[in-house]
């Protein structure tokens, strides 16, 4: 045999261990076809203890992860590579999920109750929010390995559920304490030991909070009386100050049925669109000043109140007995330009990164309705064993998602 040929067996022999080594690594022995995750999404089977895994280009579901445990109030978060999702059950289970191999990649149960939770910012660390007891864990997002436990405890012997957990810029975690009254906020850079600073009476009955996009401000909505707790990250030892007291103007507030969920306000150009607590209305906030510039009605008490990418629309659903209905706003016009009726119970909404479409979820139709945000017509229905959130991986570049 000479030199040429052995060089040429040799080359063969190379290619095909390193095509051999390739077919075995974790991220293609686990699909049928190697793809990004860009354009992946999970929705909440809530009733199943389920995820299903859908894709957005081809309007499609691919598979379904089982074994998640109580999803009645489950939300979740990317990993930065948009691999992973953390998964956060009610009953105190924290899953990660890969969503290549469609399969769980560690799961542990680390509380009684739990309500939502976040990822870091270099997504490092994963915190959880407990109800039960009352309190932050935070965890390692490679092993799910306990760094921190934060006891939510705001008088001797009495803890806090904690609420409206969002990450926040330069390593830390805010969040906020229903009974105290309280937002904490965590710097978790040094993760075993990390350094809470308290801020107190900030209003009554905080019960929600969103950070907004740019990751400045930290806004918690208040249960116990009209108004919002605004505390600015850029320069938090200014402390809170409250925004829209008394938004109702003494007038008498309607039964709250359903809480509406401050992470689905809208903040579109230099306007953030929001629920009033009680009321048939969205109201229209300048988010320069924190004044309120108008409030639109609406068909019932707003739950979600969720702004397209562009922030050309804002889209709006209900809670009982206004459950079967979303509407539209132009926010331009502010005019209401569209009532829809994607189906019985509407729980949450979610666009496609860049906005030509939204997917609606409706669990008492066990369904997902997908509309095409520019005619407001359904583009496709995809069905769902009572379907609850709907999450993209577009989330996980994004501050506060």
């Amino acid at each position: 045999m000479n030199g040429t040929a052995r060089h040429r067996i040799l080359r063969g022999c190379r290619a095909l261990a390193l095509a051999a080594s390739m077919l075995g690594a974790p991220a293609l022995a686990c699909t049928d076809a190697p793809r990004g995750t860009g354009d992946l999404g999970l929705i909440v089977e809530r009733a199943a203890g389920r995820l299903q895994l859908v894709e957005t280009t081809g309007l499609t579901a691919l598979g379904a992860i089982d074994g998640l445990g109580d999803l009645s109030h489950a939300s979740l978060v990317y990993s930065r590579d948009a691999r992973y999702a953390f998964v956060f059950g009610r009953d105190g289970g924290l899953t990660k999920v890969d969503l290549l191999c469609r399969r769980i990649e560690a799961r542990v149960l680390q509380a009684g109750n739990s309500i939502g939770g976040a990822i870091s910012q270099d997504g490092r660390l994963v915190a959880v929010a407990n109800y039960a007891p009352g309190g932050v864990k935070v965890f390692s997002s490679d092993t799910l390995e306990l760094l921190a436990d934060i006891p939510a405890e705001y008088e001797p012997g009495k803890r806090a559920k904690v609420v409206g957990l969002e990450d926040a810029t330069d390593g830390r975690f805010v969040f906020s304490l229903f009974e105290a009254g309280e937002i904490w906020v965590a710097d978790v850079r040094e993760p075993r030991a990390p350094r809470i600073t308290r801020l107190r009476n900030i209003g009554a009955q905080p019960y929600d909070a969103l950070v907004t996009p740019d990751g400045r401000w930290y806004i918690a909505g208040l249960f116990g009386e009209d108004g919002l707790a605004l505390l600015d990250l850029w320069e938090p030892e200014k402390g809170v100050r409250r925004i829209l007291d008394g938004y109702g103007r003494g007038q008498e507030p309607l039964p709250v049925y359903k809480m509406p969920h401050l992470e689905g306000w809208a903040i579109a150009g230099r306007h953030a669109w929001l629920p009033a607590i009680g009321r048939h209305e969205v109201l229209v906030v300048d988010a320069d000043t924190w004044q309120e510039v108008a409030r639109i009605p609406v068909a019932g008490q707003p739950v979600f109140v969720m702004a397209r990418p562009d922030g050309r629309q804002v889209w709006v659903n209900f809670a009982l007995p206004h459950n079967d209905v979303v509407q539209v706003i132009d926010t331009h016009t502010r005019a209401l330009v569209e009532t829809l009726h994607p189906g019985k119970a509407v729980l949450h909404l979610e666009f496609t990164p860049r906005g030509e479409a939204v997917w609606i979820s409706a669990r008492d139709d066990d369904k997902v309705v997908v509309y095409d945000t520019a005619t407001l017509a359904p583009r496709a229905t995809l069905p769902a064993d009572k379907p609850s959130g709907i999450f993209f991986t577009s989330r996980a570049g994004r501050i506060g998602l």
